[in-house]
């Protein structure tokens, strides 16, 4: 019998990126696109926002996709199949806006490919032409290609040293793209890191393509009440849980967003160290 937030499958898609199947059919059924969940792995662990990579609602599973970078996502990362989480919440944050808009330049950078992936369907449900746009910094880094590039009908593959397509950022792919090719493009939508969605956006502007961008600041309750996740869009102060995590890239603040990601880099550089020392102490008992 599978229990709620079991975890039922486990997949090391990189050195740091772990994906999960997780048993949550309520959050399954009701998940859409843009969506993200928060999750504990222990009672007293921190509470962390991940967007939901993919859903089931028939087997009742979510996705789960998590770059080991912190304590935290350390911890998740350890973590087998068979194992619970201790607790997750969601669907949380409002869906992406699905409709038929014609041409899409859809971007995903590192593990910000996993949320592309359920974008991208819905997109391609709505018939619309999905030029998908993935970016690592090696051809080692690259997740979700053969899912992807199954719902896409333009694939184009980036990698920083050139081990894999395009040598260089997606931001680099994109300009030429868009001096190169004839289509009219309808909208781009980036994901990934907050350099990379800056990046994109300040060539969308000049070519005045509506760019959406999802962002993933400091986070607590998930529930727009502690206000950690706070971002300044069209210089009005927004909440990322509850207003976005989606925003139109061209109004956003990225340098304050930037400098508050950058909030706790000490704090959390000690309590991984700690939490990895704990820990190969166990494994050496």
């Amino acid at each position: 019998m599978v229990l709620e937030n079991q975890i039922i499958n486990k997949y090391n898609l990189t050195k740091e990126i772990v994906s999960f199947e997780v048993f949550s059919p309520t959050i399954a059924n009701k998940a859409k696109a843009g969506q993200f969940v928060i999750v504990r792995a222990s009672s007293n662990g921190e509470r962390i926002p991940l967007t939901i990579a993919d859903f089931n609602s028939t087997r009742g599973y979510i996705n789960l996709t998590i770059l080991k970078r912190g304590k935290s996502t350390n911890q998740l990362g350890l973590m087998e199949p068979g194992q619970l989480l201790n607790d997750i919440v969601g669907p949380l944050g409002k869906p992406s806006e699905i409709e038929k808009f014609g041409n899409v330049v859809v971007i995903g950078g590192g593990v910000g490919i996993a949320p592309i992936l359920p974008i991208i369907k819905s997109l391609h449900y709505e018939d619309n032409y999905i030029i998908s746009v993935l970016g690592a910094k090696s051809a080692e880094g690259l997740i979700f290609t053969k899912e992807i590039k199954q719902y896409s009908n333009e694939f184009h593959i980036c990698t920083d040293d050139g081990s894999l397509g395009f040598k260089g950022f997606v931001s680099e792919f994109l300009l030429n793209y868009l001096k190169k090719d004839n289509k009219k493009i309808n909208r781009v939508i980036a994901i990934g890191p907050a350099l990379m969605m800056k990046a994109v956006c300040s060539i969308t502007k000049n070519f005045n393509i509506k760019t959406i961008v999802s962002l993933n600041p400091i986070m607590v309750d998930g529930t727009g009440m502690c206000g950690s996740c706070r971002v300044e869009v069209a210089n009005q102060t927004k909440f990322a849980c509850v207003d976005g995590p989606e925003f139109d890239g061209h109004q956003v603040d990225f340098d304050l967003l930037i400098s508050r990601l950058n909030i706790y880099c000490n704090e959390e550089d000690i309590a991984l160290k700690k939490f990895m020392e704990n820990h190969k102490c166990k494994m050496n008992i």
